[in-house]
């Protein structure tokens, strides 16, 4: 019964980590920040992570879990490439959750001095990269796309919702929701082979 309670505190901690890492970002985001969110003290945080870095590291890698959760559950879904496709892209779009992406972002420039993160954001990377991949690679088999190179098309897609992710975060006046989408959909219309109208 312990180890439940100390596992829901640790999640919770992870959880209260998270939310302020995304408001105040990795360089600016202190300890005693995240021990006062959660209502703990310092003592305590200190108790379930080592140190700073392998807090932010492990507050990162549970934010990383939900997203892999969410990519599994494509991954696995009966549904056609088409179908998939347009979830994984709604899903990855940086019109939706922009405290995720404020962290990922933060995460991916932390990740140049922290191996932890570079490992943790890498991982989930190529993860989302093949997946896509892979829906490509079915939907070029049933006829439903034509893409004679799935890898690279996956990278141009992902390297276009990764820079427009940064760019509505930096800049979030720039571009509406629904040009985001707009363009994120007519990249992947012209990559695959199909009309804009089936994404």
């Amino acid at each position: 019964m312990t180890s439940g309670f100390s596992r829901l505190r640790r999640e919770d901690l992870l959880k209260t980590a998270c939310e302020v890492i995304a408001d105040q970002g990795f360089g600016h985001t202190r300890t005693i920040d995240i021990a006062r969110a959660a209502g703990v003290s310092q003592a305590l945080l200190f108790y379930h992570f080592e140190n700073k870095e392998r807090l932010f590291a492990q507050a990162f890698m549970y934010a990383a879990r939900q997203h892999l959760t969410t990519l599994e559950d494509i991954e696995q879904s009966p549904a056609t490439p088409v179908d998939r496709l347009r979830t994984l892209l709604r899903v990855c779009s940086p019109t939706m959750q922009p405290e995720g992406w404020r962290l990922w972002i933060d995460a991916w420039a932390e990740a140049m001095r922290n191996a932890d993160l570079e490992d943790i954001s890498r991982r989930i990377d190529t993860h989302g990269r093949l997946l896509l991949r892979a829906i490509i690679e079915d939907g070029s088999q049933t006829g439903d796309f034509t893409c004679p190179d799935p890898d690279g098309a996956a990278w141009r897609i992902f390297a276009l919702i990764d820079g427009l992710a940064i760019q509505t975060n930096v800049h979030p006046k720039v571009l509406s929701r629904r040009r985001i989408n707009a363009l994120i959909r007519t990249a992947a219309a012209n990559e695959l082979g199909v009309p804009l109208e089936k994404l």
